[in-house]
């Protein structure tokens, strides 16, 4: 006899370093860290910059727009997603100048076309949790 019970969907745990960013995901704002001394974001959340080794990150709250980088159809999804399937995720290069790869809503393989500007939304997975997602700018 097989198992045909779902999994629940995974959530994101927010810990210590990256509590800035699901904080501010929860009142409808994208926040990434950035290098005050190079002047330059970065993303994922890290506990030292990426260009200088130093720990002087400030976190800053970003325009959410930016250029589809990449994207692809899953049909096969991963346990606890079966029931989005088929979905879209893209990785979307920010303005200001970071990628993140996210899912992507209002868009379809047949218009989804790579440079397209696009601009975040947001999916309320719990009480807890809000978690960007992002949309054609139109």
């Amino acid at each position: 006899m097989t198992d045909t019970a779902k999994s629940p969907r995974p959530l994101p745990q927010p810990w210590q370093l990256t509590e800035p960013f699901w904080e501010a995901a929860r009142n409808g704002k994208l926040m990434i860290q950035y290098d005050p001394v190079v002047k330059k974001y970065q993303f994922y959340p890290r506990s030292i910059s990426i260009f200088t080794g130093r720990k002087n990150l400030e976190w800053r709250e970003v325009s959410g727009k930016g250029a589809l980088y990449s994207f692809t159809d899953i049909h096969v999804a991963p346990p606890g997603f079966e029931d989005l399937a088929p979905y879209m995720i893209g990785v979307i290069e920010l303005d200001e100048g970071v990628r993140m790869m996210t899912p992507l809503q209002g868009v379809t393989m047949d218009d989804a076309v790579l440079g397209m500007r696009m601009k975040i939304c947001w999916q309320k997975l719990s009480d807890e949790i809000t978690s960007p997602a992002f949309e054609p700018d139109r």
